[in-house]
């Protein structure tokens, strides 16, 4: 089963190694792993996506607290969610082919962002289904070149217990050199 964990961080050189080695350590394979400030200064947020079951997802939370820059960590795969993955897509669209592409581009409310008098680049963001569709109705177009960022996922509702537990950790908390996993 697919779990998806928000991580929040202290935004400091070397974190995104040391979660990255947790779970290598552990042996999982990240399906998705997306960072990016927040709201609050110094803190940043991860949300990694794991293929695992219940057992395997307990375990990594527990580790991950292990780690002395994360400051919360949640398992928000039961949760209420809004999920949501960018992509930009290189498809071959030169002639009467353009036209075709850009109708599609309109269906799947996507943008093209790059004209060239070969190519088109187009920005899809929404949730991985609609993603992957809409790569699948461009293949036979030619797809040329492709990146996705990942998800990003954030549970619905205030947010207000995480921002608490944010900011119970004192913000000098800098023991880099004492952790073990």
């Amino acid at each position: 089963m697919i779990h998806t964990f928000a991580v929040y961080v202290d935004n400091k050189p070397g974190v995104l190694n040391r979660v990255a080695s947790l779970f290598r350590r552990r042996a999982f394979n990240i399906e998705s792993l997306t960072v990016g400030r927040t709201e609050q200064a110094g803190i940043s947020r991860m949300t990694v996506v794991v293929d695992t079951d219940e057992y395997g997802a307990r375990r990594l939370e527990a580790n991950l607290y292990k780690l002395v820059p994360v400051r919360r960590v949640e398992n928000i795969t039961h949760r209420p969610t809004i999920a949501r993955d960018l992509a930009l897509i290189k498809v071959s669209a030169a002639g009467d082919v353009r036209a075709q592409v850009m109708q599609l581009v309109e269906v799947y409310r996507a943008r093209v962002i790059d004209v060239s008098a070969e190519s088109l680049v187009i920005e899809a963001t929404g949730t991985e289904d609609k993603i992957d569709s809409l790569l699948e109705v461009l293949r036979p177009y030619g797809v040329v070149e492709m990146v996705r960022t990942g998800l990003v996922a954030m549970a619905r509702g205030t947010g207000a217990a995480v921002q608490r537990a944010v900011e119970a950790v004192p913000a000098g908390h800098d023991n880099l050199g004492d952790y073990s996993v």
